[in-house]
């Protein structure tokens, strides 16, 4: 299921912003906040706030561990079906050119991207799947 998520300050839906949407709700922090976050850490890095990269330091100082999504279908599992699939929990959702926040399985995210074929999930330890 889809719930409409856009903390930014402005509503403004930049193309890019996905990144410091999905940190805003996975860690429970207002857009601004997310968005300082990722630019500290790119800046530290030499790198964009929206990298792969970047995104990944800032969840994993939060408690977060990544892992890639099940190969079985690579085509066909998306980002719905790993909603159904996963009740309870907060998520950050990898798809290769976007990120969203899964949370109790509702995606949160400015736009339905439930289609959209997830490749990476960041999640925390003791909400992994057993």
């Amino acid at each position: 299921m889809w719930q409409e998520y856009n903390p930014n300050p402005i509503q403004s839906r930049i193309v890019g912003d996905c990144s410091v949407r999905a940190i805003s709700k996975a860690l429970d922090v207002p857009w601004e906040k997310a968005y300082m976050m990722l630019c500290s850490n790119g800046f530290a890095m030499g790198d964009l706030p929206s990298s792969n990269a970047t995104i990944a330091s800032v969840l994993r100082q939060h408690g977060f561990y990544r892992d890639v999504i099940d190969n079985e279908c690579p085509d066909c599992y998306t980002i719905a079906d790993f909603c159904k699939d996963n009740p309870e929990g907060v998520y950050v959702l990898g798809t290769g050119n976007h990120v969203a926040t899964v949370v109790d399985g509702v995606l949160y995210d400015a736009w339905n991207s439930e289609n959209e074929i997830p490749q990476y999930v960041f999640f925390k330890q003791e909400e992994e799947k057993k």
